[in-house]
């Protein structure tokens, strides 16, 4: 059957997929309806005859000869779809299936068949960003120790009015003054708020506030207002919200402010000492804990600004270059999507049909918000991939088993004993070596494309150059010093 000559003609359809149709001589499908007949007669008992030593004509006549035709289409398919993708020389990104048969004298089918994903990088080589990450000053790693002290806070009633540090519980709500149409009037519902008083720091006549009291909310400086007020005082604050506020309800907003004074309670801070530096971890002193704290902020910083930096170049990236792709890999994606939001729910201890009910949504409904998301992700991810292939990133074989063996352990630690018992699965383990490699190309594709945009590829690619430069430059400077010191002496 596979020595079989097969009529195929290939013909490229909406939607990146391939309409091929397959012409059958009438001797591969008669010899196709025999083997058929074979294995029914295996399985069907035929009065007079042992299984499987009926006559090819008794079997058509007990079992009709539409039964033998489907069985002998099934056969059919099943061997000879290797050698129509073969033959047809297409790259699939999935099964196909069986459309239509156009016609059964002679036997002529038509198959529907996703293609693989085509990129078209475009001019990627050629985006540039500066990369500049925030770098970590005194005042930060101040900041940050000045909130591991204000956690561990002794916080005490008092009766007196609100000082600088003091911690106030108000009933606060806000309204829009002269509310336009269609405007929410209401900017804070009411409500009780526990608010800290922070003291306001003159640096320049154009500055006054410190970059704490900028974060303050329910606007910068608001604390202030409640200095010198006791116990069920009240007050109204008027406040206009500037005009570059992501909150639109807020945004151009003359607030004006309701407050009462619920409660007013003193903040004791720790002194730095061996009891505080022991209670945050084994530090054998302060300087310890300050680089410690450097460490950790700057870890986080650089991954805070990666992760933007990283989404602008893809964006750049992904607007220049073009993609074509079938809509069944679109809802491969968006299927993840969903699965990554039902964990998010259940995180937030919710299901997915609350989440439907509230929203008055149905899964279509659903899957018609998260699109936008999945072919971002999908774009993502091909843009990556095929990036990875373009400047031939290789993963370490030994490392990704590493990986996911380090993935099993945790997953060992973290499921119920029912569920990490699966894990011994060899598809289960295969599928998530899988996803561990796809991981880790991903990764490296990006941090491979940071440094381009960047421009540190460039420079990695030149150090012949650059060391020859820098000496000449060393060179030239002792060169000055030497001549210097001759006209010194």
């Amino acid at each position: 059957m596979k020595d079989a000559t097969l009529k195929i003609e290939t013909q490229l359809i909406e939607d990146h997929q391939s309409k091929i149709t397959v012409e059958f001589e009438a001797e591969q499908v008669e010899s196709m309806k025999r083997r058929a007949a074979r294995r029914i007669a295996d399985k069907v008992k035929i009065p007079g005859f042992r299984p499987g030593k009926a006559p090819y004509q008794v079997i058509v006549r007990q079992v009709g000869e539409g039964t033998v035709f489907e069985k002998a289409l099934e056969l059919l398919v099943d061997e000879i779809y290797p050698s129509v993708i073969e033959e047809s020389k297409i790259k699939p990104y999935g099964p196909g299936r069986l459309e239509n048969i156009l016609s059964t004298e002679p036997l002529k089918l038509e198959f529907i068949i996703p293609l693989d994903a085509e990129v078209d990088l475009g001019d990627y080589k050629n985006i540039r960003k500066p990369y500049k990450p925030k770098k970590i000053t005194k005042k930060d790693i101040d900041n940050t120790l000045m909130d591991l002290r204000e956690r561990q806070a002794v916080i005490e009633p008092v009766d007196r009015s609100a000082a600088e540090g003091d911690l106030v519980t108000v009933k606060l709500n806000a309204t829009r003054k002269n509310a336009l149409e269609g405007k929410d009037p209401v900017i804070i519902r009411e409500s009780t708020y526990p608010i800290v008083v922070h003291p306001v720091k003159i640096t320049t006549a154009k500055k006054t506030r410190s970059d704490e009291i900028n974060l303050e909310w329910p606007f910068p400086g608001f604390s202030q207002n409640l200095l010198g007020l006791s116990e069920a005082d009240e007050k109204i604050v008027q406040y206009i919200y500037p005009d570059n506020l992501d909150d639109e309800n807020r945004r151009g907003a003359e607030a004006e402010f309701h407050l009462t004074v619920m409660n007013v309670k003193s903040r004791n801070l720790p002194e730095i000492d061996e009891e505080f530096l022991s209670s945050l971890g084994d530090y054998e002193n302060l300087d310890v804990l300050l680089q410690d704290i450097r460490t950790s902020l700057e870890k986080r910083s650089k991954q805070h600004y990666d992760q933007n930096y990283d989404q602008e170049i893809l964006d750049k990236a992904i607007k220049q270059a073009s993609f074509k792709y079938p809509s069944q890999m679109l809802d491969q994606e968006m299927d993840k999507v969903i699965r990554d939001f039902e964990n998010q729910l259940q995180q937030q201890k919710l299901t997915m049909d609350l989440y439907l009910k509230t929203r008055n949504l149905d899964m279509d409904g659903l899957r018609g918000e998260m699109r936008p998301v999945a072919e971002e992700r999908l774009k993502q991810n091909l843009f990556l991939f095929e990036l990875s292939e373009a400047e031939d990133i290789k993963i370490d074989p030994e490392e990704v088993q590493g990986e996911a063996q380090n993935t099993l352990n945790y997953l060992y630690k973290v499921l119920p004993e029912k569920e990490a018992k699966k894990l011994t699965n060899k598809n289960i383990y295969s599928n998530l070596v899988s996803n561990v490699y796809a991981d880790m190309l991903s990764r490296r594709a990006m941090e491979h494309f940071r440094d381009i945009c960047s421009g540190r590829l460039d420079q990695k690619h030149k150090p012949d150059i650059l060391t020859e430069d820098v000496e000449q430059a060393k060179s030239k400077e002792q060169k000055k010093a030497d001549k210097a010191s001759e006209e010194e002496e």
